[in-house]
């Protein structure tokens, strides 16, 4: 007598629509189909957002697969009737009622079919021989007929994953040419002329709308929401990289020994902190700021620690920020990008001490948009640090924080 497989579980678990589904898939499978029993279950893991199988699921599902003999899946004989002692212990210890929830995962996505006995218990009757004559227990005839549908998932995904992973590379590229044209180009004295008096009329416009181009990256973002931002940054980079040309082809042409010379000195880092010629006579007419006593927190907090919390300023170093005197520099040219004044950069400096001031901007940069006047904000932070009541220690943590939920959600 030809034996009867059970389609319905056993006790109080409901037949669903679902459920017949699968094993109507399962019947339609071709008895001569060979599958991998790894490479079907790499496939599932691909694309378990399409599926609908959580990760605790595909534990379960591994250690179904290890109870299986053979490493190929074909014929018949694809029931595997471990207890629920054996899946936990091969489950990594999963608990039983963890264990039974994700089974019914596995179940209603269509990945096995249950096989229960009269009783409810997994077992097999075997022949004279030894050969299994009728098995109770879960069928993995389901993924051998679905078999290609999860590959072609699964390469859906990886393509997706890649064309993902390719226009972040982009935008990561543009952001690192642009901090460094923007920076080259204030460094040198390029001076940002307006083409048929349309676009930016400085460098500060540029490096702000660059950043408002930044700050619309969300923290979880598809390629569609990806793509069009980076469109935005290349066509911006290439506006900058044509300006910059521009610019050497002008003084190609010019022989004036004076305007070469006036170009060498623009060249000097430290001219970044003179941009305004009646700075020193402005800072004698108001009265001078209180230093603050150079021990406290001069040092305190690591290099590595501050970069940490505000990666964004690294674009804008010329090779790198490897030690302090690179932070100290980039913070120079960053300052003046957001449109810091050099008085409120000199008294920042004076009471904070250079590295204090400088890991500010550093975090001013960092905040981007979220800060509407990067010097009124520096200013304010300078006079709480004047009355002792500015701490650089939970602004550095909550910016680590944030750059953890970042690359969380990433």
């Amino acid at each position: 007598m030809e034996p009867h497989l059970s389609t319905t579980p056993f006790g109080r678990r409901s037949l669903t629509l679902a459920h017949v589904a699968a094993q109507a898939n399962a019947k339609t499978r071709d008895p001569q189909k060979v599958v991998h029993k790894w490479t079907v279950f790499r496939a599932v893991c691909a694309a378990k957002a399409r599926i609908g199988v959580s990760a605790g699921a595909l534990t379960v599902l591994d250690a179904l697969l290890t109870f299986h003999p053979e490493t190929a899946l074909m014929g018949e004989g694809l029931i595997v009737f471990p207890s629920n002692h054996q899946l936990c212990s091969r489950a990594h210890g999963m608990p039983p009622s963890t264990l039974r929830r994700h089974l019914a995962v596995l179940v209603d996505c269509g990945l096995i079919v249950r096989r229960d006995s009269p009783n409810g218990k997994r077992y097999a009757r075997k022949r004279a021989g030894g050969e299994v004559e009728l098995a109770f227990g879960f069928d993995l005839a389901p993924l051998v007929a679905r078999a290609d549908e999860f590959e072609a998932w699964a390469e859906e995904v990886r393509a997706e994953e890649r064309a993902l992973k390719l226009v972040r590379e982009r935008i990561t590229i543009c952001r690192r040419d642009i901090a460094k044209m923007i920076a080259t180009g204030l460094e040198e004295g390029v001076p940002p002329t307006r083409r048929r008096g349309v676009g930016p009329a400085d460098w500060s416009e540029i490096h702000a709308l660059f950043r408002g181009v930044v700050d619309r990256i969300p923290r979880t973002a598809s390629r569609s929401e990806l793509e069009p931002i980076a469109d935005e940054l290349s066509m911006l980079a290439d506006e900058i990289l044509t300006l910059l040309e521009a610019h050497i082809k002008t003084e190609n042409m010019s022989a004036n020994e004076s305007h070469t010379e006036r170009h060498i000195q623009n060249s000097k880092p430290d001219a970044l902190t003179e941009l305004e010629p009646d700075f020193q006579e402005s800072r004698a007419a108001r009265a001078e700021p209180k230093p603050r006593p150079p021990q406290i927190g001069e040092g305190a907090f690591p290099l590595g620690m501050v970069l940490k919390a505000c990666p964004d300023i690294v674009d804008y170093a010329r090779g790198g920020i490897s030690n302090w005197r690179d932070l100290l520099a980039t913070a120079a040219v960053v300052r003046s990008m957001l449109g810091i004044s050099p008085s409120a950069w000199e008294e920042a400096q004076t009471v904070m001490g250079e590295r204090q001031a400088a890991i500010v901007v550093g975090c001013i940069l960092q905040r981007g948009a979220a800060i509407r006047s990067a010097g009124g904000y520096l200013r304010g932070l300078t006079q709480k640090a004047e009355a002792s009541e500015f701490s650089l220690g939970p602004i550095l943590m909550a910016q680590i924080n944030s750059q953890l939920r970042t690359k969380r959600s990433a």
